[in-house]
């Protein structure tokens, strides 16, 4: 057993990492107040453009409408933008994140190019000698259009210059403040499909029929289908945002409650061992008296 002193010492360690943790989950439970009115503020606008998308996407004549609507023959080059964290004690957070593109990576046959959103999923990818094309940290916590669009952009030009056969998107999408769930999503070329958002949104009405382009359809889809898709990708990285900051906050409160749980534990094993210790004295003094008066 170790002594009184030694643990008195560990229980002042395991408080003061207690009060860093408490600090942490409060900091986390405003920004992912925030990071949820944001989301909630963008995913009407997000979802109807992603419906627009999907219904220019399943139109007949969609060869011939826009490049990012046309499937290549082959599937030689692939890029997919992994958006995780910039700092960790987040939970499982990044590393779910991370075993996703490990299992979709399997699915792969061809060369896998990524863009990294986040220095967690950077240095992790790194680690595992993967291709890296460009890579985004550092971001501010309250998103624009513009802070993303060089990440949709760089994604976008490079499928249209024919460089990448197919474009995914993996991030994590945010149920609610204790589940979040990693997602692969395929991003280009545009395709028709069942998205998750658009089933539980209230407001969401299939689109039916054909569209009235005006002043001319190829100038308005050249100007929304690319700024659509770079909508998808901010809005993934607003959804991955306040999964990383819920995931913060409920680690950070584990973490809290577990330091506590343990400072009491060591403050009964600093009674036993003052307890002890007091005994002990006792016994010696007992004893030096019977010595003294034999």
């Amino acid at each position: 057993m170790a002594n009184a002193r030694e643990v008195k010492q560990r229980i002042k360690s395991v408080k003061n990492i207690s009060q860093v943790t408490r600090a942490l989950q409060a900091v986390s439970a405003s920004k992912v107040r925030k990071a949820i009115d944001q989301l909630e503020d963008t995913r009407p606008y997000s979802v109807k453009a992603w419906q627009v998308l999907q219904h220019i996407a399943g139109q007949p004549d969609r060869s011939t409408l826009h490049p990012m609507l046309i499937k290549h023959p082959s599937v030689e080059n692939v890029i997919a933008i992994v958006i995780s964290g910039d700092r960790g004690l987040a939970g499982a957070y990044n590393s779910n994140v991370i075993r996703a593109v490990e299992d979709w990576s399997k699915s792969i046959q061809s060369p896998v190019k990524y863009i990294t959103v986040g220095k967690r999923g950077r240095d992790q990818l790194l680690r595992r000698g993967r291709d890296i094309l460009a890579e985004f940290s550092n971001l501010p916590a309250q998103l624009s259009y513009m802070d993303i669009s060089p990440v949709g952009r760089l994604a976008v030009d490079t499928f249209l210059r024919e460089e990448v056969d197919e474009v995914y998107l993996i991030y994590t999408q945010f149920i609610n403040r204790m589940i979040h769930r990693p997602v692969v999503k395929k991003l280009l070329p545009l395709e028709t499909g069942v998205d998750e958002r658009v089933k539980t949104f209230a407001e969401s009405e299939p689109l039916i029929g054909g569209y009235i382009f005006e002043p001319d359809q190829k100038s308005i889809l050249e100007e929304i289908i690319p700024r659509f898709t770079i909508l998808q990708v901010l809005h993934a990285v607003i959804e991955s945002f306040a999964s990383e900051h819920s995931a913060r906050m409920v680690a950070m409160k584990n973490a809290t409650d577990n330091a506590i749980a343990l400072a009491d534990a060591l403050q009964l094993e600093y009674n036993k061992a003052r307890q002890q210790a007091i005994t002990n004295e006792m016994l010696d003094i007992a004893g030096g008296v019977e010595a003294i008066s034999g």
